[in-house]
């Protein structure tokens, strides 16, 4: 094997670029290992816990690439695809001509020169509140795609912006869309009427894909953060969220779309969209309350939009029988995104009992740090706690993809539930190698592909291949649970 380490001086991609080139080489059969990010202190470190050794002259302007490979060829044929696939995302470096021009110093440096009133923040979690900061005292509303920001930090960024008249987005807001515009984990929307706050990020991914398959437009999707709704952080963008929503007239309906809120939270979010003068429907979920795709069917109604039920595609596979009849056979929810995650286990537990989760509802277990399934199980692959110093699993899949071969192959694993997101982004092809192990397998897999009929991936092609492996498909993330369930407790959800 052979270690190769190159520092690129003085040259930038954004974080979500460099993932999605890491994923790419990755999967190159002469590789082991490719990292490709910027020099941060947190990047090093993982690249020193990954046994490189660390370049001595990289500084987080620099951007570095770690390869270990089977040969030199290997090397030079990784780099040579690298300087192909980055001809695709020019880099923006220091150099103009043969003069140097330093990188900005500060946030409020680059919006003086960018003319901008969005700043989006992707910085890592501990430092990304300063980023923050600096881009509120600039004038400028923020969007905090980061995650593991301290909710402290969260705080008193939120509180900082109320003074100012600004609107604070995440952190860990991975989806918005902004004057039609999407930015982050985004799917492609048609401008419309609807206007949404979203404290998660793959359930306002659903509710985009659900309108817009009812030709219903969306003009602005303002994520807050999957915290936002929390008793510690009490609402603060959600209810400036909605003040900013009331007052644009271009959007006549907003959809409040939330994992599971405090309850104490909710009951103020919910008094405050009844003063706005303008309709506002609370999509918040928990127990008992409706599920996604009915918050989008009472949106579409309300819009005066016609609702019909969302796609089903494939016959999909019946259970198999197990050698022994006593052997107790149990449900296998295997997630990119959290929300759809929550939704899932909601659903589940009302037909099957107790769950277990790495991010499980109240009452119900908590997985141990090797994840090692318990009875009905789902795992959200997104959570926080599973993508330090690594992709999400929208962009690098390999982590879902292992587990769902181990899980096809466990005696005690009746079905298979996955979620499938596409849109900007998120993976190029997810449904190819997800398809492999699939059709492998004579274990049901249900399916909820959230993704728009112009989403880059292709929405009809994702779909047909994924049935072509066996699955059974659902554009409903709440109905691919529900047939999951009766798969295995052998009557309707």
């Amino acid at each position: 094997m052979s270690q190769v380490i190159e520092v690129r001086k003085g040259t930038y991609h954004d974080s979500v670029t460099l993932m999605q080139l890491s994923q790419e080489l990755n999967a190159r059969p002469d590789v082991t290992t490719v990292v490709v990010a910027m020099a941060t202190e947190l990047n090093l470190s993982m690249l020193d816990d990954m046994g490189f050794d660390r370049p001595a002259e990289a500084t987080p302007n620099d951007l570095v690439i770690a390869l270990d490979v089977a040969d030199d060829a290997a090397a030079k044929a990784a780099l040579d695809a690298l300087g192909e696939l980055m001809q695709r995302q020019p880099a923006r470096t220091s150099g103009l001509g043969d003069q140097e021009l330093p990188s900005p110093p500060t946030v409020a440096t680059a919006a003086r020169r960018a003319q901008s009133s969005l700043a989006l923040v992707s910085t890592p979690g501990r430092v990304a509140a300063l980023d923050a900061a600096d881009a509120l005292a600039s004038g400028l509303d923020v969007m905090i795609f980061s995650d593991n920001v301290p909710v402290s930090h969260e705080i008193a960024l939120k509180d900082m912006a109320a003074t100012m008249g600004r609107l604070v987005m995440g952190p860990d807001c991975g989806t918005a869309v902004v004057d039609g515009i999407g930015l982050g984990f985004a799917n492609v929307v048609r401008p419309g009427p609807v206007g949404v706050v979203a404290a998660s990020g793959t359930g306002a991914q659903q509710l985009l894909a659900l309108l817009d398959g009812a030709d219903v437009g969306v003009t602005h999707c303002l994520g807050v953060g999957g915290r936002d709704l929390s008793s510690d952080v009490r609402g603060r963008s959600t209810l400036a969220a909605l003040d900013r929503l009331a007052a644009d007239d271009t959007v006549t309906t907003i959809v409040v779309v939330s994992k599971p809120p405090a309850p104490e939270v909710a009951d103020v979010v919910s008094r405050h969209a009844a003063s706005l003068g303008k309709p506002v429907i609370l999509g918040f979920l928990a127990a008992g309350r409706p599920d996604l795709t009915a918050t989008a069917a009472e949106v579409v109604d309300a819009v005066g939009a016609r609702w019909e039920d969302p796609r089903r595609w494939g016959a999909g596979r019946s259970p198999t029988t197990p050698t022994d009849p006593a052997a107790s056979r149990y449900l296998r929810g295997l997630f990119a995104g959290g929300t759809l995650c929550d939704e899932a286990m909601l659903i589940a537990a009302e037909s099957l009992g107790t769950l277990s989760s790495n991010i499980p509802l109240a009452g119900h277990r908590h997985l141990d740090a090797d994840l090692a399934s318990n009875g009905h199980t789902f795992i959200d692959f997104g959570d926080d706690q599973l993508t330090v110093g690594r992709p999400h699993p929208m962009i690098d899949p390999s982590p879902r993809l292992e587990r769902l071969e181990r899980e096809l192959a466990d005696s005690e694993c009746a079905v298979v539930l996955l979620d499938v997101v596409l849109g900007y982004a998120a993976h190029a092809d997810p449904a190819t190698d997800l398809a492999a192990v699939i059709a492998a397998s004579d274990t049901p897999v249900v399916v909820s592909l959230i993704g728009t009929r112009d989403d880059p991936q292709g929405l009809e092609p994702t779909a047909a291949r994924l049935v072509e492996a066996g699955a059974v498909v659902h554009a409903s993330n709440a109905a691919a649970a529900r047939e999951a369930v009766s798969l295995v407790s052998g009557g309707p959800a």
